[in-house]
């Protein structure tokens, strides 16, 4: 039995030897498929890919070149890499003519008709891409690209209705922080502010972190008034990106609103530093100085502004205030007359130009130039008060006292509009003397008990001589800064006239906040004296980029 158990030993071996060896063969050969025969026409894709994509654009050239000759151009992916790589080096027409030849060789492609329309919307010729987008979104209705972009092509032929349309469409389909924005700015621009905000109020619950979204709805707040929910997204912006210096340019400008010139002019040391050559920056350093009575600092800084900005005429509005408040008033008609020619619109614009023209002694084109601010303005009742000043100076009193009725119907329009409305001490007070040199019994709109104490003896003392020359003869720098804080409040409150400091468009950008005015800078005037001076509004605007 032992014999036998020896003998069956070795054969029970040679079984299993057996049974093992196909085993690793059919391993081997699934480790090792044969690599499938691509077309010749696809056959470098893989390598012009990996060359594009690392940036290696003259190698991914050669190898486009070498494709499109072994396949007679016929190459449909080596063209369309070829047109972005022509694209980017700014060859924008030749580009367009290969994503056209990649359209005709894959006509149901979604993706070359998209780069064809891309192409013509970068050379300007957007009714012609709006086709291209349509004839794409026919093959590819749930493209986001799509619908962002034909809402882009309408808004730069100012069809609103239509790119307010896509824009919703494209967010339907997927939401993006850039259609947000341009959904706000398309708003904006045709005049829906309120439908703005809401739009960038959920922009900003979609994307929380979003500095361009907070900076911009913080400006709109701003441009509204609301400065306590303008200064929250402000914060916010800044709390996420601390250099952000459209949001340090708008929260300093608010800070230079309520006089804080000095952390203002901190904020705006951080602003520098990213943003150098800013106009809107060098602007508001200027009224900075210019609210701490530094005027020669302060035209510097405008003058710069005006370098790096001269067809602004926010700035030459400022160049203009501030060389009348230095008396320089050959000066100040020259930056006022260039303002009025850039923004013929504006009143207070031609009021300061008057006010200049009266010290130049031109009476003529000094009374022209008011009758145009007051046709022009109305809102403002300092114009009225001016031109009426002006007139009573010149003897004509029934001009005077139209002037003066016209004035107080824009107050009462004010105060009606808002109860909590606050005049300037000063306006009141000199409102106050023309009402009793023209012997008009004092009206309600005036009367503020117990709140203007600087005024009242002003008041009295203009009272008991009715018949007594109006004004005083302070410094013109003291008479700009009559109506600062009146303006404060004005700028936002009037629906009529924008103020020069409203941004159409917040790209954008804080550089289109609303420029500060400040506290009035001089010593309380005399009662009386012999000529009046005219009230000059103090309102200092930011440059639009």
């Amino acid at each position: 039995m032992a014999t036998a158990s020896t003998v069956d030993h070795p054969k029970m071996a040679d079984e299993e030897k057996a049974s093992a060896l196909p085993v690793p063969t059919e391993a081997k050969k699934r480790r090792a498929p044969k690599a499938p025969e691509l077309p010749i026409v696809e056959r470098r894709n893989w390598l012009i890919h990996q060359h594009y994509i690392r940036k290696d654009y003259d190698t991914c050239k050669a190898i486009i070149k070498e494709q499109l000759q072994e396949t007679n151009g016929m190459c449909e992916y080596a063209i369309y890499v070829q047109a972005l790589i022509m694209r980017l080096e700014g060859k924008i027409q030749p580009s367009l003519e290969l994503f056209q030849s990649c359209a005709i060789l894959n006509p149901s492609s979604a993706d070359n008709l998209k780069q064809v329309a891309r192409s013509l919307f970068l050379l300007g010729k957007h009714k012609a891409a709006i086709e291209f987008y349509h004839e794409a979104a026919r093959l590819n209705e749930k493209d986001w690209e799509i619908s962002h972009n034909l809402g882009l092509c309408y808004f730069f032929i100012k069809d609103f209705k239509n790119a307010e349309e896509h824009l919703n469409i494209a967010l339907q389909i997927n939401k993006h922080d850039k259609t947000f924005m341009m959904l706000g700015k398309v708003h904006l621009l045709a005049g829906e502010t309120d439908k703005a905000i809401e739009v960038y109020k959920k922009a900003v619950e979609f994307s929380s972190e979003n500095t361009d979204l907070l900076t911009t709805l913080g400006l709109l707040y701003l441009q509204l008034g609301k400065y306590q929910k303008a200064f929250e997204h402000l914060g916010n912006a800044l709390t996420f990106d601390p250099n952000n210096y459209k949001a340090i340019l708008a929260a300093g400008s608010m800070m230079q609103t309520h006089g804080d010139f000095d952390v203002a002019m901190n904020k705006y040391r951080v602003a520098a530093c990213a943003v150098p050559e800013s106009p809107p920056l060098w602007n508001n350093i200027g009224m900075c100085f210019f609210g701490k009575k530094k005027y020669v600092a302060a035209i510097s800084c405008l003058k710069r502004a005006h370098y790096m900005s001269p067809f602004d005429w926010k700035v030459l509005y400022n160049l203009g205030l501030v060389h009348l408040t230095m008396q320089q008033y050959a000066s100040a008609f020259h930056f006022l007359s260039a303002a009025i020619n850039l923004n013929p619109r504006m009143g207070e614009l031609y009021m300061l130009l008057a006010v200049a023209l009266t010290n130049l002694e031109d009476v003529e084109n000094a009374t022209r130039a008011y009758e145009q601010a007051a046709a022009i303005d109305d809102s403002n009742p300092l114009v009225n008060l001016n031109f009426a000043i002006f007139l009573y100076n010149h003897g004509d009193k029934k001009a005077t006292l139209d002037q003066y009725q016209e004035m107080e119907r824009k107050v009462n329009l004010l105060r009606d509009s808002n109860s909590n409305f606050e005049f300037d001490p000063e306006l009141m007070d000199m409102a106050q003397k023309m009402g009793a040199a023209l012997q008009v019994t004092d009206s309600v709109v005036w009367t503020k008990p117990g709140k203007d104490s600087k005024s009242k003896p002003n008041s009295a003392a203009a009272t008991k001589t009715p018949g007594a020359p109006l004004g005083t003869n302070q410094a013109l720098g003291q008479a700009m800064s009559s109506a600062a804080s009146y303006n404060k409040n004005l700028q936002l409150q009037t629906g009529g006239s924008k103020g020069p400091s409203m941004p159409l468009e917040p790209e954008p950008d804080v550089d289109r906040a609303p420029s500060p005015p400040t506290d009035p800078p001089g010593s309380p005037e005399p009662a009386e004296a012999e000529n009046p001076k005219p009230k000059i509004s103090k309102r200092k605007t930011k440059v639009e980029e």
